[in-house]
């Protein structure tokens, strides 16, 4: 029972992992997007799409081609949805908390009037699930190592492999230390030669794209490939308060991700309790982020901190 729920939790983490580390990327330029739920969904579509493509009629499949396919359709998705937030935000210097808003809602749009499309051809979802529920590391055993660290399908490595490579790259390196400099002080960062505006239109685009093979992970994985609506936007928003949580470290968001997905799954493990109450469980992630972010503001520490920037636009002429 318990390897179960960690084992679960592990993996329904992981769509909180690819959204709030794709949101941390964006938020690092100055940019705060509350479209991510939104982007998910449409990570979903192409995800779908994509590995329904690869799959064909079943016949001489390749895995690896199939998962690489939904890989990069969910990241095609979700990254011309942050190309459009981009350019509204950006080039239109736009209201970044309404372009957000309008890119959910219609993520959310899209994804409703999509799965009530496709009919019938939701079984074949299932088929093409079945590579990527299957482990990375083919048989594993019984005991309750292998079942917590190498049961899993390969999406849910690349998450991890993701959000270690994303902590590597914004902390160690000169790229995301040039990030970071033009979500403090834009101004600044572009006086001393860095391109601000190719800054943001990056970290907007790689982090959509990002957060969009969550989607695809969460209908392709978590569901085993049963379309759900309604269900991945509500994640989203708790991707985003994931950011939060981690304090905008994607390493932090490893372990997080996998408190978020106990918390999540929690009620369906929990016996004896009623509508009401698994109703309020499922707002504890959410109390729990408001908690961290009263914590951290007594504290006042600059590393715990979000960019200075954040949610406000630049124009360079105003510097």
């Amino acid at each position: 029972m318990v390897v179960t729920l960690i084992k679960e939790a592990i993996r329904v983490g992981m769509v909180f992992l690819y959204g709030s580390t794709g949101e941390t990327i964006i938020e690092k330029s100055g940019h705060l997007n509350l479209g991510i739920p939104g982007i998910m969904c449409f990570g979903a579509i192409g995800g779908c799409m994509g590995a329904n493509l690869a799959y064909g009629d079943g016949t001489n499949v390749s895995a690896f081609g199939v998962i690489l396919s939904a890989i990069i359709f969910a990241m095609l998705f979700g990254g011309m949805m942050g190309l459009l937030y981009g350019f509204f935000t950006i080039s239109l210097r736009c209201n970044q908390n309404v372009t957000g808003l309008v890119i959910t809602t219609f993520g959310a749009g899209v994804l409703g009037f999509w799965s009530t499309s496709i009919g019938k051809d939701g079984i074949t979802f299932f088929k093409v699930s079945l590579l990527f529920t299957e482990s990375m590391f083919g048989e594993v055993g019984n005991d309750w190592f292998s079942q917590i660290f190498l049961s899993h399908g390969t999406l849910v490595y690349v998450a991890i492999i993701i959000a270690v490579i994303a902590a590597v790259v914004l902390r160690r390196t000169r790229t995301g230390l040039s990030l970071t400099a033009v979500g403090e002080n834009p101004g600044a960062a572009d006086a001393a030669g860095i391109n601000v505006k190719k800054y943001k239109y990056v970290s907007c685009v790689l982090g959509a794209a990002i957060a969009g093979i969550g989607g695809a992970f969460y209908y392709l994985d978590c569901t085993r490939g049963s379309i759900e609506p309604g269900v991945i936007d509500a994640m989203g928003w708790l991707a985003v308060a994931l950011v939060i949580f981690s304090l905008w470290r994607p390493g932090i968001g490893i372990l997080g991700s996998i408190v978020f997905g106990f918390l999540y799954i929690l009620p369906s493990y929990t016996t004896g309790l009623g509508f009401a109450e698994k109703e309020i469980m499922k707002i504890i992630p959410y109390a729990v982020t408001a908690f961290v972010l009263i914590v951290i503001s007594f504290f006042n520490k600059k590393e715990t901190q979000p960019p200075t920037s954040l949610g406000v636009n630049y124009f360079r002429e105003e510097r």
